[in-house]
């Protein structure tokens, strides 16, 4: 079954507003999934440097034909992701999702995940929603979307470069 806006809405997802929309103070603290989704009518049109940050001097830029080879063109969800609740227990879906969209507005944070959504023109009105769910739920979980999406299109989203696996798998 396709992973899409109405399946993550009925899966209990929220949010779903354009980065350049988001209001972070109303994305939850606590862990969770999030994902990433193109809104209607999204052109894929990649940019020849990404906008994303410089992170330890590491360029987040893949070459065109890299990310032809990632691009799903019927998939409409881009990345799959987990926020933990961090050592601490102060991280979450907000610390996260901030982090996320700091390093899409070129701010050096270490958030080298889903990079190659920063290399799409247009990445500011790209959706974000997300899932508060129990930190010892996040990791099966997160590779149960993953699995669900390579099951349905062949391959991992777009911006995920690395499949999710559940410990001891």
């Amino acid at each position: 079954m396709p992973i899409n806006k109405q399946t993550l809405k009925d899966d209990a997802f929220a949010g779903f507003r354009s980065f350049d929309q988001l209001d972070i103070n109303r994305v939850p603290r606590a862990p969770g999934l999030y994902v990433v989704l193109k809104p209607e009518g999204f052109e894929r049109v990649f940019l020849a440097k990404s906008v994303g940050a410089r992170f330890k001097k590491r360029d987040p830029s893949l070459p065109k034909p890299a990310l032809n080879a990632e691009w799903i063109e019927n998939a409409d969800v881009l990345y799959i992701g987990k926020a933990g609740p961090g050592s601490t227990g102060n991280r979450g879906l907000r610390k996260h999702i901030q982090e996320f969209t700091d390093f899409g507005r070129g701010k050096p944070v270490g958030h080298w995940d889903g990079r190659l959504i920063w290399q799409l023109a247009g990445s500011q009105s790209l959706i974000i929603a997300w899932k508060e769910l129990a930190a010892e739920e996040l990791n099966n979980a997160e590779a149960e979307y993953h699995a669900e999406f390579v099951r349905t299109y062949g391959k991992l989203p777009f911006a995920n470069l690395v499949q999710a696996r559940t410990k001891g798998a």
